[in-house]
């Protein structure tokens, strides 16, 4: 993962954590591992599917789906811009279709996806997220 320092060293490192640890906990697949990266009040905000999921509640039901969409799904971070309140990474998003998404019956497709996440940091935490990503290549995966 190549890493930029936008300033304020300390703030920096929390930050590369932060998104170590998101990454992992998408790839664990243990929404508990994921919510733990989030502050309570977080925001976490799916650009492209014009989905807002406020609070680890939401957040919880949200990443389920996607769990039991691709139990084998990975966040592989390319790249990132670390400062002292706001964070960017740039990653990929994979894995294999084992439900229906969008009209797409599951039909065990592996797809994946580059995509780029803006982070607001709390406390060493994610308070809000926003997710950036090409619905229609990912559709064209399905089939």
């Amino acid at each position: 993962m190549t890493q930029l320092n936008m300033k304020g060293e300390g703030a920096a490192v929390e930050g590369t954590d932060v998104i170590r640890d998101y990454a992992a906990a998408w790839c664990s697949h243990d929404v508990n591992s994921l919510l733990a990266v989030f502050t309570n009040d977080c925001i976490f905000e799916d650009v492209t599917l014009g989905v807002t999921n406020r609070g680890k509640e939401e957040l919880k039901a949200f990443a389920e789906t996607f769990f039991r969409f691709a139990p084998d799904l990975r966040l592989e971070v390319a790249h990132s811009a670390i400062g002292r309140e706001f964070a960017a990474c740039e990653w990929v998003f994979s894995g294999t279709q084992r439900m229906e998404f969008m009209g797409k019956p599951a039909n065990g497709k592996r797809w994946s996806f580059r995509g780029v996440s803006f982070i607001e940091l709390a406390d060493g935490k994610i308070k809000r997220l926003s997710d950036y990503w090409n619905l229609s290549a990912f559709l064209e995966q399905l089939g």
